[in-house]
């Protein structure tokens, strides 16, 4: 199992493929590298593609301590120059966002070009309602929030197609597998600095991926963060929610493929 010893913690990646050009794909949060298997599936033949866990998701080792998301910035910059990846292309959805943002308006020495997805430059405007989750996880468990999180995390046309019924079961249990300490990356999240005053200082492409029923990072957020960078192009995914490599990873995988053969 490949780690990396970031940082003081052990983050755990995948290299798939041995394209000329690399992409690295970084998570929301609840899940794991593993949200981009459809884009590593369909990319990998022509890119090298690279997924991290975050510290405390997925495979990666639990922090030894609280961290923030300026943190998993620093990660995010120690694990690409760690690979020895860079200049690379750079995918984030949501946390995965809120990391991709950063490097790309403060470290564009290390990427080719910025794709975020279903993201935003603001602040946490839910910090009680995820704080109370956070609490009740912490009290009991995932499994106590199940009901809650996921359709903040998928939108109504996923959760009612009954086509994509394994493809929930599947997503419910990977939800419910996280640990206990899942509740470190959420006050992560929750407490985050916005970084909109930043985002003009990105001078690289840039595509922005929205679907069009997230509800947790709405549209909105899509459409500020492309105020802030008026050469980057916007896409809306029909039909999406906060989760659109899973739920509609056809439509990701166009967009993004559209946008790296035009640069």
């Amino acid at each position: 199992m490949p780690t990396a010893n970031i940082n003081g913690t052990e983050i755990y990646y995948e290299v798939h493929g041995n394209g000329a050009q690399t992409i690295v794909f970084s998570h929301g949060l609840l899940w794991s590298g593993e949200m981009f298997r459809e884009q590593v599936r369909y990319f990998k033949d022509r890119y090298t593609c690279i997924t991290y866990d975050h510290r405390g998701q997925g495979r990666s080792a639990d922090s030894p301590t609280a961290f923030d998301m300026e943190t998993l910035y620093q990660d995010a910059v120690a694990l690409l120059l760690h690979l020895k990846c860079t200049p690379c292309h750079f995918a984030g959805l949501s946390m995965g966002g809120f990391i991709a943002m950063r490097i790309a308006a403060r470290r564009p020495d290390l990427l080719k070009s910025c794709i975020l997805m279903e993201t935003s430059a603001d602040a946490e405007p839910h910090k009680f309602k995820y704080t109370l989750l956070n609490t009740i996880v912490k009290l009991f468990g995932i499994k106590a929030v199940t009901a809650k999180v996921m359709p903040i995390m998928f939108g109504q046309s996923f959760l009612k197609d009954p086509q994509k019924a394994g493809l929930r079961a599947e997503w419910t249990d990977r939800l419910e597998a996280n640990r206990k300490s899942i509740t470190r990356s959420v006050e992560a999240v929750i407490h985050r600095r916005p970084v909109f005053d930043e985002l003009k200082r990105i001078q690289l492409p840039t595509l922005i991926l929205v679907g069009t029923e997230d509800v947790a990072t709405v549209p909105e957020k899509a459409e500020r963060i492309k105020s802030q960078i008026p050469h980057a192009v916007l896409r809306y995914i029909p039909a999406a929610g906060h989760t659109s490599t899973i739920e509609a990873p056809e439509t990701v995988n166009r967009y993004i493929d559209e946008f790296l053969q035009n640069l």
